[in-house]
């Protein structure tokens, strides 16, 4: 069984791709399942292991499986057929990462080196609520858990020993920024966030700073708007008064788990009109989009998306580069470590062969002098017989090979009586 890593991310697959692409955590568990059954039925690509990291910048499977090559097809069909995306369409945007890229790659995720923002941290308690998500649906067997916790422990130790997190510029101080640039100071602005989840939570941290007119939380769930608005000394509203309440406000950020959009062309229009063409910028944070991307085309909005906010902060990411370099040093060893562990693993069958052979061969020996015994003869001579047929049968296999490497070229000769002889040295 081999590991693979199929996906699409920021680098590879534009917006509207990634957002078609993705597994909310609802979905993940149903979706392992079929895809284990989906293999299953294909002996020559049968997957073992399977878990899906999906997050608004990327959209990723690692899978154990027989055949990587034949598997990787079935994994691109999956997914396909799962989102209803065009197979040449995502052929076209993803990537196959084999064994060794694959765990170089999920350590380079978790530590914020494949992130929009270098050095994010978000991303890692992604990882692990994929982790959760894939253990929960059986997906998790022995190797994707040691890949799981390795990539963990790494992803710490990069950032415990190196600046690659230091001074990062995140989407939400990258909206701060945008904003200011067309309102200037928000001291006279009313904010508006859509969603009570994580990353409003960190947006809201950052704009609440700039001490705002007032803040609202809108969110389907009024208890959880109201829970968050209050740590905020804001307004809570539910998401269904959005269309009427959408004129009040000058800045709107949004990012929700919706499957749809849920700020439309003709509703924002409406706003703009009554607003007598009031600037409004509309921060849209959530993958897939909450914002009907129409909306950019229309006059004194100005949309932006989580592509857009990337650009601005990979300028940050340009000053850390001795931090990068110290990361990817880190994450190479790393990856020989667990290449290392894999190798270990290999090991494993034959020896438990060869414990099991060397359990029988005593077993028999043991029950034949016990038999001896039983007969009346002299235990001395048991012992002698016994020693004698447990040396003959553990010296078999080594002068087997011994008579064969006597016809073979000299080079191999050597190193099997090299091997055999070391194999052989006394314990001191």
């Amino acid at each position: 069984m081999q590991l693979i890593a199929l996906g699409l991310n920021h680098q590879t697959a534009p917006l509207p791709l990634r957002e078609r692409a993705t597994f909310v955590p609802d979905e993940v568990g149903g979706a392992i399942a079929r895809l284990r059954e989906r293999l299953s039925s294909r002996h020559s690509s049968a997957l073992s292991e399977a878990a899906i990291v999906s997050t608004c910048n990327r959209t990723e499977l690692y899978c154990v499986v027989d055949e990587p090559l034949q598997a990787s097809q079935a994994l691109a069909e999956f997914i396909a057929q799962e989102k209803g995306i065009d197979p040449h369409d995502l052929r076209r945007s993803s990537y196959l990462l084999p064994h060794t890229e694959a765990v170089r790659h999920a350590f380079r995720v978790a530590s914020g080196l494949d992130s929009m923002v270098l050095g994010e941290p978000q991303i890692l308690g992604q990882m692990k609520e994929a982790e959760r998500l894939a253990r929960k649906a059986g997906g998790l067997g022995l190797l994707l858990n040691h890949l799981f916790q390795r990539t963990f422990a790494v992803a710490k130790e990069v950032r415990s020993s190196t600046e690659i997190g230091a001074q990062s510029v995140s989407m939400a101080a990258a909206a701060v920024r945008l904003c200011e640039r067309i309102f200037g100071q928000l001291g006279q602005s009313h904010l508006l966030f859509i969603g009570a989840g994580e990353m409003i939570e960190l947006a809201t941290t950052h704009f609440a700073a700039r001490h705002p007119k007032s803040i609202t939380v809108a969110n389907r769930t009024l208890e959880r708007a109201h829970t968050l608005a209050t740590r905020l000394h804001g307004q809570a509203m539910r998401l269904s008064d959005l269309p009427d309440a959408l004129v009040r406000f000058d800045v709107v950020v949004s990012c929700t788990a919706s499957s749809l959009p849920i700020i439309g062309l003709g509703m924002v229009e409406r706003a703009v009109r009554a607003r007598r063409h009031r600037p409004i910028v509309v921060i849209d944070l959530a993958v897939p989009r909450d914002v009907e991307p129409e909306v950019a085309r229309l006059q004194d909005v100005y949309l932006y998306t989580v592509d857009d906010l990337g650009r601005i902060v990979q300028v940050a990411a340009e000053s850390r580069q001795a931090a990068v370099a110290q990361a990817e040093a880190i994450i190479e060893s790393r990856v020989r470590d667990f290449e290392a562990w894999l190798s270990s693993r290999a090991t494993v069958p034959v020896i438990r062969e060869l414990r099991n052979r060397a359990d029988e061969l005593r077993a028999r020996e043991l029950e034949r002098a016990r038999r001896l015994l039983a007969r009346g003869t002299a235990p001395e001579a048991v012992l002698a017989q016994l020693s004698h047929a447990l040396t003959n049968k553990f010296l078999h296999a080594p002068i087997s090979l011994l008579n064969d490497a006597a016809s073979a070229p000299d080079d191999e000769r050597r190193k099997q009586i090299e091997l055999l002889a070391r194999f052989y040295q006394p314990n001191d």
